[in-house]
């Protein structure tokens, strides 16, 4: 008789309601998530504007909410480890909430700082965390479509920021400046999704590798609408030792994922929150630019959604690599391009293929490491990214000042070169694989013969 473990009735389930509602909720917190990673860099012109920012102070602001988001990415994964990925969603989003509604009564460049820094650890934690718990959760044959689904509500975030900077920023409702009502949306939002996250389960995953076998299955049988008459007793992993990635057979895994993450934040997060500066430099006026970056920012949702017919179709680690290259590509192109026209089309083709690239790598991320570990680790190796978004203003604004958009797009292009060789050498197969298999190197090898 087949014993089934809580991980093997998982992957064999259909997509059921409550696969769909997980993936909603999750969905709506990485909505407010993406929402205010690209607000900063929409808003750069105008609180430039507002706080009289000089160009050393202005990328202390830019990089101020990506240290935060650093800190958090990396250590909260801790908590979800330890607790439970349910209420370490909780910790974050309540965190970004409260410091990004005071940041809307800023008075000073200084507040703006502090409070973004702070804001930051709470949103860092977001992707982490929501590719480790819909990982767990997804059966194994439809878990990278329904990331992708996920990505995609959540991507519409961006074009919403550009959208609301555009209306709001030349209005002050009730005599306060349209910036700082940016900031009270993003906090609200976040506590509406708060409170929707208290009506997700546990990870079962998370709960069977904690020992909790009994609570595990009870949350599988509500999934499954059935009992698990037999059960696997798999042995607790709770507590293992964080070194485990750099030993054996996950230190290429770990080092290819460190490298990938510190160098694709240059490109993605490099056109999404520098374009408006790009344009500006270009000679258009703030409320132009605003209007472009809303039209290119249209590509995010796009290319997210794109990516749900293509990601179960295409190995991961070639989808990743395919996009990186014509990131690299319309990017130069963007960097290059003059008349309006052309900004938007490079800046629209541009966005699109990002988001492709986004939704491979995000499923990848949460595939990769052991359950006892993967929120940690996929916090701790996407930490990085954040890290380097947030000393990317530090290199590229000078870049940009004094050799022009187009050096700098190329900086950039030379960034994605690195992990696209990256991830086609040292990435591991993950599509349509159990979480199981991934994880177990002795598998991973055998099947790759």
């Amino acid at each position: 008789m087949e014993v089934l473990t809580v991980a093997d009735r998982l992957n064999r389930l259909p997509v059921t309601r409550a696969h769909v509602r997980a993936t909603v909720i999750v969905g709506l917190g990485l909505f407010f998530d993406l929402f205010d990673v690209f607000l900063a860099g929409v808003l750069s012109t105008v609180l430039t504007a507002s706080f009289g920012l000089s160009e050393q102070v202005l990328p202390s602001v830019l990089g101020s909410s990506f240290l935060g988001m650093f800190i958090g990415a990396t250590f909260m994964g801790g908590i979800a480890d330890r607790f439970g990925r349910r209420p370490a969603f909780l910790v974050n989003l309540g965190i970004y909430s409260l410091f990004t509604f005071f940041g809307a009564f800023s008075i000073n460049a200084a507040m703006l700082v502090i409070t973004r820094f702070i804001a930051g650890i709470g949103i860092g934690a977001e992707v982490p965390l929501s590719d480790a718990y819909l990982s767990e959760l997804l059966p194994a044959a439809h878990r990278g479509r329904l990331m992708a689904w996920a990505y995609t509500a959540g991507f519409l975030g961006v074009p919403a920021a550009g959208l609301l900077a555009r209306v709001l920023v030349p209005l002050r409702p009730l005599g306060v400046a349209g910036w700082r009502w940016l900031f009270v949306a993003g906090s609200l939002g976040g506590v509406i999704v708060w409170s929707l996250r208290r009506l997700l389960p546990e990870s079962p995953r998370w709960l069977e590798s904690a020992g909790k076998t009994s609570e595990a299955a009870q949350i599988a049988n509500e999934f499954a609408r059935t009992d698990l008459t037999e059960q696997g007793k798999p042995a607790r992993e709770q507590g293992l030792p964080f070194q485990v990635l750099l030993d054996g057979q996950y230190r290429k895994t770990t080092l290819m994922l460190c490298v990938f993450q510190i160098f694709q934040a240059v490109g993605y997060y490099g056109f999404g929150t520098i374009i408006p500066l790009v344009l500006a430099a270009k000679g258009f006026s703030v409320l132009s630019s605003l209007t472009y970056v809303t039209i290119t920012f249209l590509g995010y949702p796009i290319g997210a959604a794109l990516s749900i017919v293509v990601v179960e179709r295409m190995e991961r680690r070639q989808l990743i690599a395919g996009s990186a290259l014509l990131m690299a590509v319309f990017g130069f192109s963007l960097g290059y391009a003059e008349r309006p026209p052309a900004i938007m089309v490079f800046g629209f083709a541009y966005t699109v293929i990002s988001n492709i690239f986004s939704s491979g790598f995000h499923i990848l991320q949460g595939e990769v490491f052991p359950t006892a570990l993967r929120a940690r680790a996929a916090g701790a190796t996407y930490g990085l990214s954040r890290l380097s978004s947030a000393v990317m203003p530090f290199v590229l604004l000078p870049v940009l000042r004094h050799y022009g958009p187009g050096v700098m797009f190329a900086v950039i292009g030379l960034t994605m070169l690195i992990v696209i060789l990256d991830v086609a050498l040292f990435a591991p197969r993950t599509t349509g694989r159990t979480l199981e298999e991934i994880a177990d190197g002795r598998k991973m090898e055998k099947a790759s013969v």
